[in-house]
């Protein structure tokens, strides 16, 4: 159940991307997912405030006890929620209360999805911004233009780069629209969950670069 970073080829990969697909960081969302829905039921009087607080304070994880202990019980998450008690203590009852396995694993990948557009918007802006400036660098820098496979009449480079510009453009439009739609969180419990702690739960804010 564990990727590593062999998820992705290294040398092909972005250190910032890179490191979004570690097991120490797709644990750290894990506990993200936990805490946030501990807080949502400490705002509606379902589990005590105090122990939300201690659970903010000590919640930590060793991916190497974690994977220890799935090599024991068989279940990457018990591994994960047995090894967050070990910091957390007495508190830790309420950590994944009325929650299943795939309300965290799937809010879990989301947040990981939102982290690496936020990084390919980044490195997208960044690309835009240097095609514009070189589009306007050689706006009448003349250049052979070519159809059907053979020099056809002159246009400019800058004119050429205005075209990559438009689809880069468009790109980062649907980047956009693709980090709205997949910032998505799944919280259905083992059965249903309560409208409220739904309610509370769409209202953490989730990152945005457009």
């Amino acid at each position: 159940m564990f990727w590593g970073t062999k998820a992705l080829i290294e040398r092909y990969t972005l250190p910032e991307m890179g490191d979004l697909w570690t097991d120490t960081y797709k644990l750290k969302t894990w506990l993200q997912v936990e805490i946030a829905v501990c807080e949502a039921q400490a705002e509606l009087g379902y589990i005590p405030a105090e122990a939300v607080e201690t659970i903010k304070a000590k919640a930590n994880f060793d991916p190497k006890r974690v994977l220890a202990i799935e090599a024991e019980v068989k279940h990457d998450m018990i591994a994960f929620l047995t090894n967050v008690n070990e910091y957390v203590g007495e508190a830790g009852r309420y950590i994944h209360l009325g929650l299943t396995s795939s309300d965290v694993l799937d809010t879990a990948l989301a947040l990981q999805l939102v982290a690496s557009l936020d990084v390919l918007g980044s490195q997208l802006e960044d690309c835009i911004q240097a095609i514009r400036y070189q589009a306007q660098q050689h706006r009448a820098t003349v250049m052979i233009g070519r159809s059907h496979g053979i020099h056809a009449e002159p246009i400019t480079f800058g004119f050429k780069l205005a075209g990559w510009l438009a689809e880069m453009l468009r790109h980062r439009d649907r980047l956009c629209r693709l980090h709205s739609e997949i910032a998505v969180g799944k919280i259905s419990g083992q059965s249903e969950p309560t409208p409220m702690l739904i309610r509370r739960l769409k209202r953490s804010p989730v990152r945005s670069w457009d």
